[in-house]
């Protein structure tokens, strides 16, 4: 049965807060006098305007609580009822435009109860406009309902006075079971995300967590919701409990609740037709639109959801894009793509860079009595078209699996590689150093897409888009390891266990190619990271270069936290010393963050240093002039092989019989791929292989090499 209670119409708009919650001396309105500020001041209306109010059709329980600024022009309201206290700012008899949508200055057959309105605004046909602070020159109109709660928390994870441990609201990460929930914040970075989901065995650490979310909040009730500067709303169904921020854009959605729009002059995020979200964070710059369903979510900056997809209780990266499909529980790191309606994601961690193609179906296949397990996959991550992956899966960096029902479970721990399943023969394929060997073009342009495409403005966290780092440069000499006690066949393939959870073969491919492919991209990173170090500080000779380097001689381990490569004692540092209240703030951990980036060059480099002396079973004091100059000549014969594997891997697409055989002619084909020699990208890489000659010659020859 619903119960509906009944109170005196006087009582409407006043009584926000249950007495008990009020603290001692204040009234039911501190927080809202707290959140507007006092930059205006407001005065009692006059007999006058009261009367231009009464004859416009305008309605209030009490006039006494309806105040205004010195600016508020009267013939403006119309047709509005008024309930408990009001404060409107100044009026003026013009009209706003916004993409064709025009508006008068003023407010127009609409509800208002308990708000504060800023200068200027446009509120039009607003049937419920309830204890929000509107700020000067926003627009609504055509909305059903526009209220707040007095225990709102905007998406948030956090509980209010009175509230129990049931009603907190959390983001089930990682795992259909819930087993990896995260408390949600505004701000949250997708590096609080991992750590929060990645160590639950240490109870201290989640608890410290925890304590950092509650305290970023005020536990009192009251809080209004916000409107911002500027922001259009139009045309909308129900808004509870949310917080806008300025210049937002909001259009035709259906529902929005408890949740916080990220939003600025210059990050301007926009909700379109049809959507509905509940419990969640959009960040700043995000866009929303055509029919997508959102609970339990966070959307960080500059991320985009799309025509009908639907995002539940899953955190989603920077600069990423989800169309039309579904994703579940699922933790997605920075630069992600899934495009397809077919495509579904489910418990599942993907370490960002990644492209989820049609018909892939990660995850929902409950292959036990309980929910699924987990996916774990590397950066660069890419299951082809149709593939059906079985819980629990683990891939390497850059991973790419060709179509097909895989019928167990994978733990690939090669990078680079090209996992088919042949169905034929009855064995799964593995050809490591497929991307470096076939698909450069694909591998390169993705890393300078994914730059081209940060559009983050605070970038707390550096997130490393090379395909050549630290991490990747860990995964090729594990798979050194594994590659070179391989027992080879009469076919140069290598059979191995402990891949796939099945009774088949699990046969890896052109062994003695990769081995050869991982030493070179080694040796390629490692001599580039020294050329960027010489050309930052000018060294004037190899012994005042080789002085500046690190002593270490162990290649250190990394992780992958939220897309940003941190050194993992770096990261075992900071888990000990939140347990120890030397970092007591999520503030404090972003802090961190900055410092791990401004370090990174350089830790990078002596990584890189470190791995070239690891791969060449050499002592620092091995590693000589004669020998800098021959890994460099080395390094450019390999960086001719990749760019030459871009242009060629372009260029099947010119050639190949079946990519032209749509066109009649070369003619019609040029002018709808263009031509290869056009390509920008292509001329790009060329003219990067020039430069970096240049710079080898110029520094054998300062050098007297």
């Amino acid at each position: 049965m619903n119960i509906i209670t009944t109170h005196p119409v006087k009582e409407l708009g006043y009584n926000f807060i249950d007495k008990k919650f009020i603290p001692k001396g204040k009234d039911e309105y501190h927080l809202r006098y707290f959140q507007s500020g006092k930059a205006k001041k407001y005065r009692a209306l006059t007999t006058l305007e009261i009367d231009i109010l009464v004859h416009n059709r305008n309605e209030s329980d009490n006039w006494g609580n309806v105040l205004v600024t010195n600016g508020f022009n009267p013939s403006l309201v119309r047709n509005c009822k008024f309930f408990g206290l009001i404060r409107i700012g100044s009026l003026q008899p013009v009209f706003r435009e916004f993409h064709n949508f025009r508006m008068a200055v003023g407010l127009y057959n609409s509800t208002i109860i308990s708000c504060d309105l800023g200068d200027n605004v446009c509120i039009d046909n607003v049937h419920y406009l309830s204890h929000f602070i509107i700020d000067n020159d926003v627009m609504i109109a055509n909305v059903n309902e526009i209220a707040t709660t007095n225990h709102s928390k905007f998406g948030n994870g956090i509980l209010k006075d009175g509230e129990d441990e049931k009603q907190r609201m959390v983001i089930e990460v990682c795992n259909e079971n819930g087993g990896r929930p995260i408390i949600p914040f505004n701000g949250m970075l997708a590096g609080d995300v991992y750590m929060w989901s990645k160590y639950r065995d240490d109870d201290e650490l989640l608890d410290k967590f925890k304590a950092f979310t509650e305290n970023s909040f005020d536990k009192q009730r009251g809080y209004y919701g916000t409107i911002g500067e500027r922001t259009v709303i139009k045309n909308c169904g129900i808004l509870k409990d949310v917080c806008i921020g300025t210049d937002a854009y909001i259009k035709g959605a259906n529902k929005i609740k408890n949740v916080t729009i990220n939003s600025d002059a210059d990050r301007t995020s926009q909700i379109g037709e049809g959507c509905e979200l509940v419990n969640g964070i959009v960040g700043y710059g995000c866009r929303i639109f055509y029919g997508v369903k959102a609970v339990r979510f966070i959307t960080a900056s500059h991320s985009q959801l799309k025509y009908g997809a639907r995002l539940i209780n899953s955190y989603l990266g920077n600069n990423s894009t989800i169309s039309c499909c579904e994703v579940l529980n699922t933790l997605i790191f920075p630069s992600h793509e899934q495009h397809h309606n077919n495509s579904f994601l489910c418990a599942s961690l993907i370490m960002g860079q990644s492209n989820i193609a049609a018909g892939a179906t990660i995850g929902s296949n409950h292959n036990s009595r309980s929910a699924d397990g987990e996916i774990v996959a590397g950066r660069g991550f890419w299951p082809g078209l149709c593939v059906s992956l079985k819980h629990n899966s683990k891939f390497a960096s850059f991973t790419i699996i060709a179509k097909g029902d895989f019928p167990a479970e994978l733990n690939i721990p090669i990078p680079f590689c090209l996992v088919s399943n042949d169905v034929t023969n009855n064995r799964l394929l593995v050809m490591p150093a497929y991307w470096f060997m076939y698909n450069m073009y694909a591998l390169a342009r993705n890393a300078w897409k994914y730059v081209d495409r940060d559009k983050r403005l605070l970038k707390t966290q550096y997130i490393e888009y090379d395909y050549l780092a630290p991490d990747t440069i860990n995964d090729m000499f594990d798979a050194l390891q594994i590659l070179k006690s391989a027992t080879l066949n009469e076919k140069g393939e290598a059979i191995v266990s402990g891949w796939e959870n099945a009774q088949r073969e699990t046969v890896i491919v052109k062994v003695e190619a990769a081995i050869a492919v991982y030493t070179d991209m080694i040796q390629v990173h490692g001599c580039l990271q020294l050329l960027h170090h010489i050309q930052a500080n000018k060294f004037e000779n190899f012994d005042a270069f080789k002085k500046s380097l690190s002593a270490k001689v162990s290649r250190t381990k990394w992780l992958n936290i939220g897309g940003q490569l941190i050194i993992d004692t770096e990261v075992q540092q900071l888990k000990n010393a939140i347990k120890k209240g030397k970092i007591k703030s999520w503030q404090q951990v972003h802090d961190f963050y900055q410092l791990q980036g401004k370090k990174y060059s350089t830790d990078k480099l002596h990584h890189a240093y470190t791995s070239l002396l690891e791969l060449l079973n050499i002592t620092p004091k091995q590693f000589t002039a004669t020998l800098f100059k021959e890994l460099l000549q080395k390094m450019l014969i390999s960086k001719e092989w990749m760019t030459k594997g871009i242009y060629n891997a372009r260029a099947k697409d010119y050639t190949n019989p079946y990519r032209k055989m749509v066109y009649d002619n070369n003619e019609e084909m040029l002018k709808v791929i263009g031509k290869l020699e056009d390509n920008s990208f292509i001329q790009d890489q060329l003219a990067q292989l020039d430069g970096l000659k240049k710079n080898v010659k110029g520094l054998l020859k300062k050098w007297k090499l």
